[in-house]
């Protein structure tokens, strides 16, 4: 359900995208979904998760400058700028002696601990090639070509690297007889 609630302004930004072929009505409605997104999960929890307001924070602050100033360059930056947010604080979480990777996954899994340093440093990468690739892809391809990498490229990679991170983690599953 979480990813759902998480996916749901991405997925309305590009039905929008797609419907009007317009990237500022898609922003706007980009910045109602993930507004109503966090007021849902407050309601819902009494909580928010600190990921849920950054990427409430950018898709304010950078979709309404887009709106604003009527300058598509500012929500292009959004998906960099989330990408790099996570993986400066899975970083500097891990520099603080808090591995961010094994405190959200240690109840599923049980790994030693040099494998849970590679897989939060693995994580740290990825979200800076992330970062770095959608930057290419909004400087240097048009912007339908950018909408669809940000929903279909983006989605693709992230599975891709789930699935090679799963294969790589299934050597130190033991399975219980």
């Amino acid at each position: 359900m979480k990813i759902l609630t998480d996916l749901l302004p991405v997925l309305l930004f590009f039905a929008t995208y797609w419907f009007t072929r317009d990237i500022f009505s898609a922003t706007a409605v980009a910045i109602v979904a993930t507004a109503a997104m966090v007021a849902f999960a407050w309601v819902r929890h009494r909580k928010v998760d600190t990921m849920q307001w950054v990427s409430l924070a950018l898709i304010v602050v950078l979709g309404g400058a887009t709106l604003l100033f009527h300058d598509k360059q500012f929500i292009m930056w959004k998906p960099t700028l989330l990408y790099w947010a996570m993986g400066a604080g899975l970083l500097i979480g891990e520099m603080a002696g808090k591995n961010g990777i094994k405190a959200m996954m240690k109840e599923q899994v049980a790994l030693p601990d040099p494998v849970w340093r590679k897989l939060n440093f693995a994580w740290v990468a990825f979200f800076a090639f992330m970062g770095a690739l959608n930057l290419y892809v909004a400087m240097s391809f048009s912007e339908e070509i950018w909408v669809n990498f940000k929903l279909f490229g983006g989605m693709g990679l992230m599975l891709a690297f789930v699935v090679a991170q799963s294969l790589y983690l299934s050597r130190f599953i033991e399975e219980k007889p």
